[in-house]
């Protein structure tokens, strides 16, 4: 109920966060966390990305090798967002992941808009990966003497995919681990072969000439391969359904980031020194195959064939557990009364939630049917930088109104706060410009999604929440409401589960140790026998405010 004042009403529901529903078992340990961010990344951008990095860090024109270097400080800035996300995730390790951090801190409009743009980034990424792989085909098609057809073999996968993803992350891990850890020694030891059997020349990554135009061109391709690392801190979607959050998300976050950074750069730099840049072009653009190309010219035919097959595997992984983070997002906002409840169902048997994995996966067909897909995922590249952005300034709100908003309290925190959030909002700011146009029409066309989903159902059903944004910019233009707002929090905060909405003695001093420290012990108990005008040895919201209202506290002190 709102709360009545002297000076007005605050018209907020109190939400506790340790009481948001967790229907999700959680199973996975710290070697699935990485696993599952691994296979996230390694399909496009390895398998996909280094030929075009190289033509773009040429201006387009002609290819050039020094990508190493734009995969190393793409890595440099999305660690702000990881390190930030790794310390939200401790604080709500609920299935959801950025959706719930943007949500917490500011709000259902803003929660609603990064959750829908979220999912349909992850959504339409995992179908690009689905029809990606065609690339690798013509070689499978070669091999075995059949034609495929791309779309329908797309479609074939991902009812697989779906299948997979309701029976649940056991099997999902079962299916994932063997992959990602049989492509990782695939190109470790293909690059070990190249370096032993090839007479690599170790200046081509390295020359003046390998960056193109200088840190222009280093800084566009960062921007260009930005979306290989997209996947780290994918596992936080999944957070409900970890064991041991505190410690597993963000050491598991923060490994498999290292990780991709020493399969990206060494790997690319052992490419290029075993091939030009113009191996990797065909006519005069960049080949989608850049693996096969390398594992043919390193070990032959066969090995060319088994880099190909490796590919679609990785790709299809990569989907899958794409498929498995973009379906916690409507899951999460179901939850929340953003989108329709049926979401929120999970499955009897499998304790997934099926029907939000059905619908993404309904959503992806779609997408692979009727849709340019690989032009749109890249539009959608601009709004993950963008939440990139958001989640290092929830940190940032959040660590400002942490002593009100008390439920606040991650396991983990960020080293040298605030400089890394500092580093990674700028540093997004500087790719959104590097990627251009593009970059604002797919945050506006995902911000309008969202903006649509919010009035025409979200608004009329969510309960409004003082958030902690709300509080940090009361703080600052309007001092009176703020006090009157954080005696609400600290008021809501301080009862028990058992008895909302009113406190006991105890309850009361602890609620005025956090809003008054320097008040006596005896003068607290003396104010709340004051306070409590029906002497029932409880206060209720109403008595409480009041009593801020009138002065009785600044009487007392």
């Amino acid at each position: 109920m709102p709360a009545s004042t002297a000076r007005g009403v605050i018209d907020f529901v109190y939400r506790r966060i340790d009481e948001v529903s967790e229907t999700l078992e959680r199973k996975l340990g710290m070697a699935s966390v990485v696993i599952i961010s691994l296979s996230a990344m390694l399909g496009s951008g390895l398998f996909v990305l280094p030929a075009l990095a190289m033509l773009d860090m040429g201006g387009g024109v002609t290819p050039v090798s020094g990508i190493w270097l734009a995969y190393l400080v793409a890595a440099v800035i999305v660690l702000p967002g990881a390190i930030s996300k790794s310390e939200l995730a401790t604080a709500m390790p609920s299935s959801g992941g950025s959706y719930v951090y943007i949500e917490r801190t500011f709000g259902s409009l803003i929660g609603t808009i990064s959750g829908l743009g979220l999912w349909a980034n992850f959504m339409l990424k995992s179908a690009f990966a689905l029809i990606g792989f065609k690339a690798y085909l013509w070689v499978l098609e070669s091999l075995l003497n059949i034609t495929i057809n791309i779309e329908f073999a797309a479609l074939i996968l991902l009812l697989l995919i779906v299948i997979i993803n309701i029976l649940g992350l056991k099997r999902i891990k079962k299916v994932q681990t063997p992959i990602v850890l049989t492509s990782v020694l695939f190109l470790f030891m293909l690059c070990i072969w190249a370096i032993i059997t090839m007479d690599l020349d170790w200046s081509m990554p390295f020359s003046k000439d390998a960056f193109g135009s200088g840190w222009e061109s280093v800084a566009h391709t960062s921007a260009f391969v930005f979306v290989a690392y997209a996947g780290v801190t994918k596992i936080a979607a999944v957070g409900g359904e970890i064991k041991d959050p505190g410690r597993n998300i963000p050491y598991g976050i923060l490994l498999s980031l290292l990780i991709s950074c020493l399969l990206y750069v060494s790997i690319s730099i052992v490419m290029v020194a075993a091939i030009e840049p113009t191996g990797y072009m065909n006519n005069g653009e960049a080949r989608e195959d850049p693996i096969y190309v390398f594992a043919n010219a390193v070990g032959g035919e066969t090995i060319g064939i088994i880099a190909a097959v490796l590919a679609v595997t990785t790709m299809t992984s990569m989907a899958l557990a794409g498929i498995m983070a973009s379906s916690r997002f409507p899951f999460a906002m179901a939850r929340d009364n953003l989108l329709p409840e049926a979401l929120e169902n999970v499955h009897p048997k499998y304790e997934t939630p099926h029907l939000a994995i059905i619908g993404t996966g309904i959503a992806m067909a779609a997408a692979i049917t009727l849709l340019p897909v690989g032009d749109i995922a890249k539009l959608a590249s601009g709004f993950k930088i963008m939440i990139f952005i958001v989640i290092n300034c929830c940190v940032i709100v959040l660590r400002r109104a942490s002593k009100t908003h008390s439920w606040y309290n991650p396991e983990w925190k960020s080293p040298l706060y605030p400089i890394f959030q500092i580093i990674g909002i700028f540093g997004g700011i500087v790719l959104i410009y590097l990627m251009g146009e593009k970059a604002f029409i797919g945050a506006a066309v995902c911000c309008l999604f969202g903006l649509i989903t919010y009035y025409s159902y979200g608004k009329s059903r969510a309960h409004p929440v003082l958030t902690p944004w709300r509080t940090v910019r009361t703080e600052f233009t309007n001092s009176e409401q703020y006090e009157r707002e954080k005696s609400w929090l600290v008021f809501h905060a301080s009862c028990s589960k058992a008895q909302p909405g009113h406190l006991t003695l105890h309850e009361f001093i602890h609620a005025m140790e956090v809003l008054s420290p320097e008040m006596e012990h005896f003068h607290l108990r003396n104010l709340f026998h004051e306070i409590d005008d029906n002497d029932d040895g409880i206060i209720d919201v109403e008595e409480f405010l009041k009593s801020f209202d009138e002065g009785l506290l600044n009487a007392e002190e």
